[in-house]
């Protein structure tokens, strides 16, 4: 008793006890959380319009807002949320219960579609209006519902919506933020095609950020890279989506022009004011709706939005001397309003005659999307949609990038990492304490060790969480690399204590310490100059090793080996 006495009143002791009090409540684990997290919202769908709201990237884990019930009905994991919208029907109206508010959200229809004759649909629930009809048989394959309508006539039908625009993951245990390697999600190297100053670099990011975001994404990490040649480049992690669509986001350009006789009347950004995204004004556009042409679907898209008063005068200006022409569907001018992305035609728009020299504010832009078969062309044409959108919200960036790398982890995947890395640490725990056990045959040295290592992954884990350090693969490495050698330090410590155990003189055993923390800084400082360049090796890619490795052996140096240098004084110390 004595000794413990002894122990709880070191100094050094009670810095350990202090930094794990904070690490612990930085950390805050609590393995009975549950619910459904959100991760994020997407802009202008029926959540959105219902007043939820992504989370900051910033929030801890644990604090983010998550689902509690539905309808009602508990939710307790992801899986019971996906499951409890997977059975709303259109055009009603649901109760989402989270950790923050009670929200009433309209489960609003997903896209009206104009269907062209015989057309089999696959895989959705759809509500046909009663009053219309359409030639040859319409056939719902998922209801087996076969009927017979009348001829020369099309039918327009809703899909009804299975997503209120609410993407969730399982509510984490603790507020340890994962890397993707952990949790599942995409990593992105891009590198501008030519060079960029640092200012115009950080208006990239910037204006990149908001393209995420408005596209819906938002756990999401944008980050300014710079290699040991100088090379600049730009590493974005998002979570939860897949390969193609960041790519797709993030590689083009997104530089969006209307021209009428190749004049640019406006540009995506600042020429726009406001972009319909919710389904009054977006979607499947139902004069155009859907075809099959040589064995491809085709269908087409439309959404409104409002010019400057500037682009709109720019527009007059360039309509004004234009001939008017006629056919059978109307007066219209000789020449079209084309959209370019890219510097590619994607659409060309015919302008009616009554907007000749008027400087029309509200514009509908459409185009097309295609697949092999029709959901899978409705489903291509509202992703282009989405794009268009976000670029004609956001502007285009100010430099074209090349993407340098791509990385891909599935969720399931994650998981496994995880598992694997706490079966790897116990072993590897028990495999040291065997080892230091038959070193030294005493458990009064074996177990301090090993428990001195356990604190100093807690400290490690509770600053990453404190400054919100992702630990993916890179840093599990760093984690590993900064135990190693905090083991290697304590055994420096007990062979030094232990030299100098005879007879226990005070003086002696300063000096055999003195003589240990003299080896142990040594280590510290190499260690320390060898893992600053890695922050900045492989474009940054290596940061997590680096950073990890750099607090934990700092933790150790600092914190820990003084406190277990004293806890083995006086447990050796005979009384």
């Amino acid at each position: 008793m004595g000794k413990a006495r002894r122990i709880g009143r070191n100094f050094r002791v009670w810095i350990v006890v202090a930094a794990l009090v904070i690490a612990l409540y930085y950390i805050s684990p609590n393995p009975f959380r549950s619910g459904a997290t959100i991760r994020s919202v997407e802009q202008g769908s029926a959540a959105a319009l219902a007043g939820v709201v992504s989370p900051s990237p910033n929030e801890a884990p644990a604090g983010k807002e998550a689902v509690v019930s539905f309808n009602n009905v508990a939710v307790r994991s992801a899986s019971d949320y996906y499951e409890a919208v997977k059975g709303i029907p259109p055009n009603r109206t649901v109760v989402v219960k989270t950790t923050r508010a009670i929200y009433r959200v309209n489960s609003q229809p997903l896209v009206n579609v104009t269907v062209l004759p015989e057309l089999v649909l696959r895989n959705v629930t759809v509500v046909v209006e009663e009053n219309v009809s359409v030639n040859g048989t319409f056939v719902l394959v998922n209801k087996t519902v076969v009927r017979t309508m009348r001829t020369n006539r099309t039918v327009e039908f809703v899909v009804g919506s299975r997503d209120i625009g609410i993407k969730v993951y399982d509510a984490p245990k603790t507020n340890i933020r994962k890397g993707l390697d952990l949790q599942g999600g995409t990593r992105v190297l891009l590198r501008p095609v030519t060079e960029i100053p640092s200012e115009d670099l950080a208006i990239l990011i910037e204006n990149m950020k908001q393209r995420l975001n408005v596209f819906g994404l938002t756990d999401v990490v944008v980050r300014e890279s710079v290699d040991l040649s100088g090379n600049k480049y730009i590493l974005v992690e998002i979570a939860g989506v897949n390969e193609e669509e960041v790519k797709e986001l993030l590689a083009r350009q997104g530089k969006f022009e209307a021209k009428v006789s190749n004049v640019t009347v406006f540009r995506g950004g600042s020429d726009i004011t406001y972009v319909c995204r919710s389904t009054n004004c977006a979607g499947i556009d139902p004069n155009r709706g859907c075809s099959q042409e040589d064995g491809v679907w085709y269908c087409g898209f439309r959404f409104s939005i409002t010019l400057s008063q500037l682009a709109a005068e720019r527009q007059a200006a360039a309509t004004k001397n234009l001939q008017v022409t006629s056919d059978a569907s109307g007066r219209y001018l000789a020449d079209s309003l084309e959209l370019y992305l890219d510097d590619q035609l994607v659409d060309s728009l015919r302008i009616g005659a009554e907007l000749k020299g008027k400087p029309v504010t509200d514009v509908s832009i459409s185009g097309t999307g295609s697949g092999a078969t029709q959901q899978d062309a409705v489903t291509d044409a509202l992703g282009n949609m989405r794009r268009l959108q976000t670029i004609l919200i956001t502007g285009s960036l100010p430099v074209k990038l090349e993407i340098i790398k791509t990385d891909t982890v599935s969720p399931v995947v994650g998981q496994k990492f995880v598992n694997n890395a706490l079966f790897l640490a116990l072993m590897s725990a028990l495999a040291v304490g065997i080892v230091l056990f038959i070193q030294y045959r005493s458990v009064l040295i074996a177990v301090p060790i090993l428990v001195v290592s356990l604190l100093e992954i807690l400290i490690m884990l509770g600053a990453a969480a404190l400054i919100g350090w992702n630990i993916d693969l890179a840093a599990v490495a760093g984690i590993i690399a900064a135990v190693g050698t905090g083991v290697n330090d304590q055994i420096i410590i007990t062979d030094e204590a232990l030299r100098g155990q005879a007879g226990f003189r005070a003086q002696g055993w300063r000096d055999n310490i003195r003589r240990a923390f003299s080896i142990i800084f040594g280590a510290y400082l190499t260690v320390l100059v060898a893992m600053i360049p890695l922050i900045f090796a492989g474009a940054g890619l290596l940061r997590g090793f680096a950073l990890t490795t750099i607090i934990g052996i700092s933790v150790g140096v600092f914190i820990t080996r003084p406190a277990y240098a004293n806890v083995l004084e006086i447990l050796l110390k005979k009384d």
